[in-house]
């Protein structure tokens, strides 16, 4: 019974500490894309979750360039 209630007890302690330390909100893609549209980016593509964020290719002022958004939503142009 101990045994028992110490392991529910860490499961719960493991399951407070995901929450705190996970994004509240993921965008959703089609909140993606419209924060991009709103940025200013349009023909936005080849939309890819990766270790740093969420990668994606896009058209802003008639050149090509490659974002990744992390997950409090910060746009960064890779270079």
């Amino acid at each position: 019974m101990t045994v028992r209630l110490i392991s529910q007890a860490m499961a719960l302690c493991a399951a407070a500490i995901v929450g705190v330390f996970s994004p509240a909100h993921a965008l959703t893609q089609q909140e993606l894309v419209a924060k991009l549209q709103s940025a200013g980016y349009s023909q936005i593509r080849d939309i890819k979750s990766t270790a740093e964020g969420t990668a994606v290719r896009a058209t802003k002022d008639g050149k090509e360039v490659s974002l990744v958004v992390d997950s409090s939503g910060q746009i960064q142009e890779r270079r």
